[in-house]
């Protein structure tokens, strides 16, 4: 599971997104920075396993979209898709990537392609899916929003490592356009593809 600190270079302010993981690493990747705030791509345990350690431990608010949750979140700021977070001199735009999970959002800093997409979307495919809906939502937020999205942005996802969207463009493409008739799960990119 990652978790991204993003610091405002000119300010020292700091966000922790999706702590999922050893408190004492996180602190260790704030530094000596000032957090102002945990933001949450979504709600999943391995997202959330340190929320509340880390939010005793910072005293900061919480930050998270209002849709679906897997797990009970107290947010202290609803963040919808469209709405922006800023900290220091940066500012996050959320973006609503339903599919995976109804309250999955990304978080698109401005000035930036460096997109944090949680489990939206990965080098090789799509965030698992848990019914036939759920799938057809993700096909919709690739074709509607990630695709609309420039080949040089690198996106950071909720596992695995970093990549930029161009490599994957065109297997996202053809994974959209094919017929998935009512799949849902684990998937790749190739799937569907008959040899």
């Amino acid at each position: 599971m990652n978790t991204y600190a993003l610091i405002c270079p000119e300010t020292n302010q700091s966000v922790l997104i999706d702590p999922g993981g050893d408190p004492d690493i996180l602190m260790e990747m704030l530094g000596d920075s000032e957090p102002v705030a945990i933001l949450l791509t979504h709600s999943h345990e391995d997202h959330v396993m340190a929320l509340d350690e880390m939010k005793e431990k910072l005293g900061v608010p919480v930050v998270a979209h209002p849709g679906e949750h897997a797990e009970p979140i107290e947010a202290d700021i609803w963040l919808e898709g469209g709405q922006t977070f800023g900290f220091g001199k940066q500012v996050l735009t959320a973006v609503h990537t339903p599919g995976h999970i109804g309250d999955q959002i990304c978080f698109l800093p401005q000035g930036s392609n460096h997109y944090v997409v949680g489990d939206t979307i990965f080098e090789g495919g799509p965030g698992r899916t848990w019914s036939a809906e759920g799938f057809e939502e993700t096909l919709r937020t690739l074709k509607n929003i990630v695709l609309a999205w420039d080949d040089d942005v690198i996106c950071y996802p909720g596992h695995g490592p970093s990549f930029r969207l161009g490599d994957v463009r065109a297997q996202v493409e053809g994974f959209v356009e094919r017929d998935h008739g009512a799949f849902f799960g684990d998937a790749e990119w190739g799937m569907g593809i008959s040899n």
